[in-house]
């Protein structure tokens, strides 16, 4: 009897514990959502989860607040989501370094991208361009490897930090082009494109939003672009594909993400609302304008995303032998 009513008990819990996360589930989102930013305010990861946590805020009918943790290469702020209760009501922009990179770059993370993260849908891709000041004397990417070859380790590439997209595009072609040139890394891409402006280094691996001013206003002349096809917003310049580096295709991108553990219910929701954002004219027309891909889609794809983008950087990483600052 005692046994019965000890069993009948443990059900009554569970059930009611069951319930009650049915119940949150079901009603969810009943409270405002913090939508954290692993970098600094005004900068594109930034704008972009404005742009789109504006959009959501009105599709869930819950205040979205959009709090910025920067450090540690978008390692501190990844690692907040990570950890925060997995309910829901903490999610984040998840980035190309923090997720795909930093695990191979950091000897200790708080956190690890493939167990303590979920993903929920990609947002956007986009790729860099391979530019010059245009008083550079290298005008085409043959240019370059070839003078690369003639004084190996003389030329120069800026970025805005040891690991990020500027950095590893250039190991990338360094690696496949069988050259060798000096990074010079900066606390910025701003930095990094000032110098370059300033012909203090040859060259950068520059995101498209912030080199196409420069390249408009004919202040850097433009090589190559690291998509697997031509931008409608640069339809003169090659893709490095084009130019006889198939395995230099490269994507800047970044999603949602949540703590691992957040019920695939609330995941499926928040990515079903998100997909309806993305579908907003406005809304693409801030991606497109940049010559990034508007994301979408489910939140497996995303996770195959990361995982093959994971394999791919860390094998880059290895092979330049790249060590955090």
């Amino acid at each position: 009897m005692i046994k019965q009513l000890k069993l009948i008990s443990i059900f009554a819990i569970f059930g009611y514990s069951l319930n009650t996360w049915a119940q949150a589930v079901n009603h969810y989102p009943n409270k405002p959502i913090t939508l954290i930013v692993p970098y600094g305010a005004g900068g594109s990861s930034d704008s972009r989860t404005r742009q789109v946590g504006q959009l959501l805020s009105i599709e869930l009918g819950q205040p979205i607040i959009v709090e910025n943790k920067a450090g540690a290469g978008g390692n501190i702020g990844t690692e907040f989501i990570a950890k925060a209760k997995a309910d829901g009501y903490t999610i984040g922009m998840g980035n190309f370094a923090p997720l795909s990179v930093n695990k191979a770059l950091f000897k200790k993370m708080g956190f690890d991208p493939e167990k303590d993260i979920a993903p929920i849908i990609l947002i956007e891709k986009g790729p860099l361009v391979l530019t010059v000041p245009v008083k550079s004397a290298y005008k085409n990417v043959n240019d370059i490897v070839v003078a690369a070859k003639a004084k190996p380790g003389t030329l120069t590439f800026s970025s805005g930090g040891i690991g990020g997209s500027h950095h590893l595009s250039a190991e990338l072609f360094k690696q496949n082009a069988g050259i060798d040139m000096i990074h010079v890394p900066y606390k910025s891409g701003a930095a990094a494109t000032t110098d370059l402006l300033a012909g203090n280094v040859d060259m950068m691996f520059e995101q498209m939003y912030s080199a196409l001013p420069n390249i408009n206003s004919n202040k850097l002349r433009a090589l190559a672009i690291t998509s697997a096809k031509k931008s409608p917003l640069l339809p003169n310049v090659q893709t490095l594909v084009e130019l006889g580096y198939p395995k230099v295709v490269i994507q800047n991108w970044q999603g949602f993400i949540a703590p691992a553990g957040t019920p695939k219910d609330i995941i499926m929701k928040l990515n079903k609302a998100v997909n309806k954002v993305l579908l907003d004219p406005a809304m693409r027309e801030k991606i497109t304008s940049q010559s990034n891909e508007v994301g979408g889609g489910t939140p497996e794809e995303f996770a195959a995303l990361i995982k093959s983008e994971s394999a791919k950087w860390s094998a880059v990483v290895k092979t330049a032998n790249i060590k955090p600052e």
